[in-house]
């Protein structure tokens, strides 16, 4: 079975994550939370790494709860800081919790997170392969960036709507390649 030539098959994590979850439209806010989260911990480090701490990350972020997420204090951000397990960049530990905040005001206004997409998408699934910013990244970016959210730059946001299906960008060779 031919997969994505990103797709590291000696890591059956990485393997279960190409195969069930990313390119799969997926419209849970808890579920856009933690993918905006842990997309905006990757700046600068691999999918993969992220991937094998995710479950820590789910642990150490309260199960991705954000009312307990918008609420963490000094304490928590140090525990955060000092856990091992998870990506400790004190800067980005910061911003997930301000994005949170950001997060639950956007669901507030629209209803859910993936309604305020919508007004992006359209309601669409864009298919493309090969690309790591397009025009839908950048004015997502642009607003959330507007809105006081960090590391939201294009290319996580690029990412970030792959991971959660709104961008399916299976490559030609792979099982689960689709054309609009």
């Amino acid at each position: 079975m031919n997969r994505c030539s990103w797709c590291n098959i000696k890591n059956d994590l990485y393997i279960k994550y190409h195969d069930n979850e990313w390119g799969v439209l997926n419209t849970d806010d808890k579920y856009l939370l933690e993918m905006l989260i842990l997309e905006s911990f990757q700046a600068g480090l691999s999918w993969e790494c992220i991937l094998n701490k995710r479950e820590s990350f789910k642990s150490s972020y309260d199960n991705f709860d954000i009312e307990k997420i918008i609420n963490y204090k000094e304490d928590k951000i140090n525990e955060l800081i000092n856990n091992k397990n998870i990506v400790r960049n004190k800067l980005k530990i910061k911003a997930s919790i301000n994005n949170a905040k950001i997060f639950k005001e956007i669901v507030q206004e629209y209803g859910s997170f993936y309604n305020y997409l919508k007004i992006f998408t359209n309601n669409q699934i864009i298919y493309e392969n090969d690309k790591t910013t397009n025009n839908l990244s950048d004015s997502i970016s642009a607003d959330l960036i507007k809105r006081g959210m960090k590391f939201v730059g294009s290319t996580i946001i690029y990412s970030y709507l792959q991971a959660i299906g709104v961008i399916n960008s299976h490559e030609k060779t792979c099982y689960l390649y689709k054309k609009n």
